[in-house]
């Protein structure tokens, strides 16, 4: 099992999600739960679809934390 870093931004009127990891992978939802389903989704239907078209899966290589400023 792979695990991508997902960013999820608050877009005002809903969440956006995406991977930094693949291009062009991205989802929205009403909430974050919502929108981190929906990313889940998106990742597998984006690897099935790399897959089917011959290409090869791009490994996990970015990481997510935050940094605290004062």
């Amino acid at each position: 099992m792979t695990e991508y870093a997902v960013v999820i931004e608050d877009a005002g009127s809903n969440y956006s999600a995406w991977v930094p990891d693949l291009p062009g992978c991205v989802a929205v939802g009403a909430t974050v739960d919502e929108a981190t389903s929906s990313i889940r989704e998106a990742i597998q239907l984006h690897l099935a679809s790399l897959l089917a078209h011959g290409d090869q899966i791009p490994p996990a290589t970015s990481r997510a934390g935050t940094v605290r400023v004062a």
